[in-house]
């Protein structure tokens, strides 16, 4: 029987793994999470307020179906090597604990469905007390009923904004407003050509701004959160008009009192494990994802993937591309009639996320945004002056010179900004996607493995 590993329990590995049960494979479902559901579905049975449930009947049938699968949350996958088979090391159990046991797989396919983690662009200011990424003020809400704070401002770009203030104002907080990047010209140039095709989407729009109107939360666009200020803690941010390039038009800038800001420009895919599976990318420097044909499968023949990793598309095109993938990887056939929906979905979706670059994608001017002395790297404590003076030094050299990327996060917060800054300086960025190790290891249980 084909065993197919999953790496990943959001909407496109849960869909993988029923899929390839449904194929009549063998399936083992590796997550790091301590329950099911990634990002989208995060903690789903402690939700706080049921009117943040969202797609709960999905859920509980995609994890339902999991009975015949092998699913080990806590996994910590450190390696992943393709050979005749595709050959996956991980640890499990607590990352802080002391005794993590090894586990090693062996597997015949690999469906790399590992999601995306929030992008939030450094503002001056961003490192104080009460600044927090949208995702992680969401994430707050929506399990612990907690506001990041009593007077909210929410800045960023994308979609993902409206639900984020929705939950803020659900837990308490004063949302003061949510400021999109992104121009009116912008906006219009991704969403309104070929209106019938965003059909299944209109029912969430209409219920975001129904709630930001029952809250009386203003929504601008052309703006931003340019500089936070405070001593000890978040005290008001000061927001600005920006141009199409989102660089400040100078006189636009006004102070909001406020005690937390929630930014969120969008969503980077978590690459590391498709590249060192050895996975073709694509999309250019400002957004790379994994590249797959139409049977989701990737360069590497025994390696397929799906959701996030693929392009910034949502729950839904995460929940197609999962049930191909799974299927496919299982051994089924694209022409098989169980896929005649997933395709169809991932279609329209595919559309879907093309609009949401064009209307909300970064621009470059967001750099005009930073001092000097603005903090990009927050493990290290790195400015913007000290990676753009490290920015004509070669590929890694550049990270040894200003120590950017080099702390505890390895560049998943601010990889995206140092290239940006380096490449604008005239230098060629380094990559802070691939890693030797895909997740943090203690050298004693690395010794207990023989080094492996």
């Amino acid at each position: 029987m084909t065993l197919v590993a999953v790496l990943g329990g959001g909407p496109a590995g849960l869909a993988a793994a029923q899929s390839a049960l449904a194929a009549g494979a063998e399936v083992t479902l590796l997550d790091e999470g301590t329950g099911l559901g990634g990002q989208f579905w995060r903690h789903h049975e402690m939700l706080t307020d049921p009117r943040l449930t969202h797609g709960r009947a999905r859920f509980d049938r995609l994890r339902a179906a999991l009975q015949r699968a092998t699913v080990h949350t806590g996994a910590s996958v450190w390696s992943a090597e393709v050979g005749a088979s595709v050959t996956l090391r991980a640890l499990i159990g607590d990352v802080d604990g002391q005794d993590r046991r090894p586990l090693d797989i062996q597997a015949d396919a690999v469906v790399v469905a590992t999601g995306a983690h929030d992008l939030a662009l450094p503002v001056p200011g961003w490192t104080l007390p009460g600044v927090t990424t949208a995702g992680a003020a969401q994430a707050l809400a929506k399990r612990d009923g907690v506001s990041v704070g009593r007077r909210t401002v929410v800045s960023g770009a994308g979609p993902f904004l409206l639900p984020v203030a929705q939950s803020l104002a659900l837990t308490g907080s004063e949302v003061v407003g949510v400021h999109e990047a992104s121009r009116l010209g912008a906006l219009a140039a991704g969403w309104l050509p070929r209106p019938w095709q965003l059909a299944g989407k209109a029912g969430e729009l209409v219920e975001y701004v129904t709630a930001l109107a029952r809250h009386g939360i203003p929504y601008r666009t052309g703006s931003a959160v340019v500089r936070i200020l405070g001593d000890s803690r978040v005290e008001a941010a000061v927001v600005a008009s920006l141009d199409a390039e989102w660089r400040p038009i100078a006189g636009s800038e006004r102070e909001i009192a406020c005690d937390a800001v929630a930014l969120g420009h969008g969503f980077t895919p978590r690459l590391e494990a498709a590249l060192s599976l050895g996975c073709a990318l694509g999309g250019g420097r400002r957004s790379r994802f994994v590249m797959v044909d139409d049977e989701q499968r990737t360069s590497v023949a025994q390696v397929f993937a799906a959701g996030e990793v693929t392009g910034i598309g949502g729950a839904d095109a995460a929940l197609a591309e999962g049930a191909i993938a799974g299927f496919l990887a299982a051994g089924g056939a694209i022409d098989d009639p169980r896929l005649r929906g997933p395709l169809a979905v991932r279609r329209r979706m595919r559309a879907f996320a093309a609009r949401l670059e064009r209307a909300h994608g970064i621009r470059p001017g967001w750099t005009a945004w930073l001092d000097d002395d603005t903090v990009v790297c927050r493990c290290e404590a790195v400015t913007r002056r000290v990676i753009a003076q490290s920015a004509d030094a070669p590929g890694r050299a550049m990270k040894l010179a200003s120590r950017a990327g080099l702390g505890p996060c390895q560049g998943r917060t601010c990889g995206h900004a140092v290239e940006e800054i380096v490449s604008q300086a005239g230098g060629t960025p380094a990559g802070f996607d691939r890693r030797p190790l895909l997740a943090p290891i203690r050298l004693g249980e690395l010794a207990d493995r023989g080094g492996a």
